[in-house]
């Protein structure tokens, strides 16, 4: 599913975050020490190599919604916007935090004139967040941002699943009326 909106275009597709070659930067559902892990995190250090987790110490520990980014390393992207989700029932306020990860992944990639953008359903896996509220978080905060965005002209949602595609292509479809 592709929308336009105020001349940014958002997909919705299934695949891995990891294998996103036509876009300059991919978002890791990180955790806060910027270490490989399972999932999302796991994936993108795999791929990337060894010097993905070098260059993340620097920056390691990080909060809930805070927002760092490194180079690409091995994987076809320029760069890797790393962001920590809230854990469901633990970091409050939930909705907020999840809204400052993709707020602040977004505002570094303006700053960093990144022109297209990869994101993950962030902490809907191990973090345990409902996957229809963080859909409706994560879109809501992006459509929010457009107007604010000069670099950024293409955000995409790599689901991992068909039924998870399905949640965001709905609320997608609902948010902008079609």
């Amino acid at each position: 599913m592709i929308k336009e909106i105020s001349g940014v275009i958002i997909e919705c597709v299934m695949g891995n975050i990891a294998d996103q070659p036509d876009m300059m930067a991919i978002v890791n559902a990180a955790n806060a020490h910027l270490r490989p892990g399972g999932g999302v995190a796991g994936a993108i250090h795999r791929a990337a190599g060894p010097g993905l987790e070098e260059e993340c110490q620097k920056y390691a520990p990080i909060e809930p919604g805070q927002a760092v980014i490194t180079a690409g390393y091995n994987l076809p992207n320029k760069y890797v916007i790393h962001t920590l989700g809230p854990v469901y029932g633990v970091d409050k306020p939930e909705a907020k935090l999840l809204s400052d990860c993709y707020r602040n992944s977004l505002l570094l990639a303006e700053q960093h004139g990144i022109d297209s953008i990869a994101f993950p359903a962030i902490s809907t896996g191990y973090f345990r967040y409902p996957l229809e509220q963080a859909t409706d978080v994560a879109l809501k905060t992006v459509i929010e941002m457009i107007p604010q965005l000069k670099q950024v002209k293409k955000i995409r949602f790599v689901l991992f699943s068909e039924s998870d595609l399905v949640v965001y292509k709905a609320e997608l479809a609902r948010l902008t009326g079609s």
